[in-house]
């Protein structure tokens, strides 16, 4: 097979890029990784020279380009079905695409207001309107998919839309969000998952720093 090359911003900050690149590796599918540093004020010059949208993660296979998370998370289940990226029975994979979906697509308070910033000392901030709704809804579809599916992730195994999700976890954790133990439980079990650590303990050494480590 061609190689399998996913194209990453830094680990800090980069909420896109974790999400393809944990599903990568907390299910076991092989690949090569670049990682191209940016900055808020200038950008890199170098993405536009691998993604067609001059933002990562970009995911180069042979002569394709995938760019946006879920497409690359979508493109890596096809080729490699037995790697588990979605839940098996047909029911629980529609579930677990809508609500990647809605991760994707939704929370927009929540991510304005609270980016990731994994290095950022924890500590509360003042939310704007739209945080609460956003955190609540979050708050639901963990429970009620680890309700259905027994847990420990949302669908029983880890799974992409626990993958999704990640990013939120170090939001609510860094920004100190939440209380609810069933949600703290959850978080825990991400934040203890082997791609997890890995990824963090690589965005806490990195020497990139921008404007966001002074909010």
């Amino acid at each position: 097979m061609d190689r399998f090359v996913l194209y990453i911003g830094n680990r800090n900050y980069s909420s896109w890029s974790l999400r393809p690149w944990m599903a990568f590796e907390g299910c076991g599918i092989p690949f090569e990784e670049v990682l191209l540093p940016f900055d808020f004020e200038n950008g890199n010059p170098h993405l536009l020279e691998v993604s067609p949208t001059g933002r990562v993660p970009v995911l180069h296979h042979g002569d394709m380009h995938v760019w946006e998370s879920l497409a690359i998370i979508e493109y890596a289940a096809e080729l490699f079905p037995e790697a588990g990226l979605w839940p098996a029975a047909r029911h629980a994979k529609a579930i677990a695409r809508s609500v990647s979906m809605e991760m994707l697509s939704g929370f927009v308070a929540l991510r304005s207001a609270c980016p990731m910033n994994i290095r950022r000392p924890k500590r509360a901030i003042a939310l704007p309107a739209g945080v609460a709704a956003n955190v609540a809804r979050i708050e639901t579809i963990w429970r009620e998919c680890r309700a259905t599916s027994g847990g420990p992730f949302l669908f029983g195994a880890f799974s992409a839309a626990d993958a999704m999700f990640a990013p939120v976890v170090s939001r609510f954790d860094t920004y100190d969000l939440v209380r609810s133990a069933d949600t703290l439980d959850y978080m825990n079990t991400i934040k203890a998952h082997p791609a997890f650590v890995k990824w963090r303990d690589l965005a806490c050494a990195e020497p990139w720093i921008v404007r966001q480590d002074e909010v």
